[in-house]
């Protein structure tokens, strides 16, 4: 339960998202995108300025929720290979 690690893959949505969303708002997100959202994959979402952060996982058993507000600084994720409808898997 609660593994993250450098074995996972990471979908990072580039546009800000509202944060508001709970697991079903998010689940539908990743729906149209034509993504699976209990394919195993961590799904990163960010708010339009970047302070704060949810991550989706899968896990055997329901999905967990990862939440993450910073007290300073922002997120920056340099695009490597843009995908789908402004997402970027890592």
């Amino acid at each position: 339960m609660f593994s993250l690690n450098e074995g996972n893959r990471y979908v990072v949505c580039l546009q800000g998202v509202d944060l508001r969303k709970g697991l079903d708002g998010l689940c539908g997100l990743i729906r149209y995108l034509s993504l699976a959202p209990t394919n195993g994959h961590v799904y990163v979402f960010l708010n339009k300025s970047r302070t704060t952060m949810k991550l989706l996982h899968w896990e055997r058993g329901g999905f967990v929720i990862y939440y993450k507000r910073m007290e300073s600084g922002r997120s920056y994720f340099s695009p490597k290979a843009t995908t789908k409808k402004s997402c970027n898997q890592y």
